[in-house]
């Protein structure tokens, strides 16, 4: 699942990098990958101050969760004969790119199971971690899987959750005002006003998911073949849809080429607060949720300053800080639930916890299941060209 930003924030890694560069070579380092824009330099400046010897702090921000996933490929590769290794045996001056394997980088919660699988990440050690009992119960579970990537309660523990989001609905508030409604879940997307106005997401098990939510099913569902009416209401659903796409789905919604769209939260909370002709709603009966984790890739053996800054993320203010600062959810929810949140980002913020509790992570599923998912996805929007 890719998951991306469409608004830029600006700089959040600034500070972080002028501490690595303002550094000699024999202090300690960390070095963490991680995706862009979802954490804000005030926080490694926090976490600098905290530690009581002087450290090289190296966060480097990257633009997609999948390079993250093949980069932790490329380091567990057992074949370390690269080109790049064979071109410095005729030219011994050539510098290679070869990033030095990092102590933690973010994954999405999506890529978990596939990272276990390929042992590309390594199981953390719970008692180095003194915050850990102030997560919720659910999130401990989303991370806590066997070696095939699956959750298991008597797994290993493999991540730490630091945000999280959840799929949308964004739609143009001056646009509907002339109808009596306003989207308030799934069902009304199949609204007749909406006819060819409507921006879905590219993928298969968020569109078909939300379809399934409609139904009362969940977004997990293994045999799309039991489901009766599946196929009827998504050939409905699609001649709603104007376009799909998983990257450009704001714009258009902004000039006015469509009335409503599905979206990521993380992408629509800050257009929200640029756009003031925008609004956005969480569906009711549940929706998609996903979480920005730390991990720590197979190999690194260090337990000293990469635990420190993982138990440091799971403190109350320091959770409640890259909440606020990067428009996305703290897993510790009760931290938001204390605090006074500007509007519209309160409604989206402040976790309904009826509709959290009937929301869902994407699990991993059987391959046959998700051919199943690409297959179906795939012939119910060939009559709808991308955007």
């Amino acid at each position: 699942m890719e998951r991306r930003s469409f608004l830029v924030g600006t700089g959040t890694l600034l500070l972080s990098q002028l501490l690595a560069s303002c550094t000699v070579d024999n202090q300690v380092k960390l070095q963490v990958q991680l995706l862009e824009n979802s954490l804000p330099g005030q926080v490694v400046n926090q976490f600098s101050k905290s530690l009581k010897q002087k450290t090289q702090l190296k966060f480097s921000p990257v633009q997609q969760l999948k390079d993250i996933f093949l980069q932790l490929r490329t380091w567990q590769q057992k074949n370390n004969t690269t080109d790049q290794e064979v071109w410095r045996r005729f030219i011994p001056f050539a510098k290679s790119k070869k990033a030095p394997l990092a102590d933690l980088v973010t994954l999405g919660d999506y890529w978990i199971g596939p990272a276990i699988q390929q042992q590309l990440i390594q199981p953390l050690e719970v008692k180095h971690l003194k915050n850990w009992s102030t997560l919720p119960e659910r999130w401990r579970s989303l991370v806590t899987r066997n070696d095939q990537g699956l959750i298991d309660p008597q797994g290993n523990v493999w991540a730490v959750p630091y945000r999280w989001g959840s799929t949308v609905i964004v739609y143009r508030r001056d646009l509907l005002e002339d109808f009596d409604w306003t989207p308030k879940d799934w069902s009304d997307l199949w609204r007749s006003e909406l006819r060819s106005r409507i921006s879905l997401l590219d993928q298969p098990r968020e569109v078909i998911g939300l379809v399934l939510k409609k139904l009362g099913k969940s977004y997990n569902t293994t045999n799309l073949s039991t489901i009766a009416d599946l196929e009827k209401e998504l050939r409905t659903l699609n001649q709603q849809v104007k376009f799909y796409s998983s990257s450009r789905y704001l714009e258009p919604l902004i000039i006015g080429d469509t009335w409503l769209a599905v979206g990521w939260s993380h992408d629509v909370l800050p257009a929200i607060l640029r756009y003031p002709q925008l609004a956005a709603v969480i569906p009711q009966s549940g929706t998609a949720i996903w979480s920005d984790l730390w991990v720590q890739p197979a190999g690194n053996k260090r337990e000293d300053l990469p635990y420190q800054w993982l138990d440091f993320c799971l403190t109350a203010n320091i959770s409640k800080d890259i909440s606020l600062l990067t428009k996305t959810n703290s897993p510790i929810l009760e931290n938001l639930g204390k605090t006074n949140i500007q509007e519209p980002l309160g409604k989206l913020l402040k976790s309904n916890y009826d509709t959290f509790n009937k929301s869902e992570f994407l699990l991993p599923l059987p391959q046959t299941a998700s051919q199943e998912y690409e297959s179906l996805f795939a012939k119910i929007k060939q009559e709808v060209n991308s955007y």
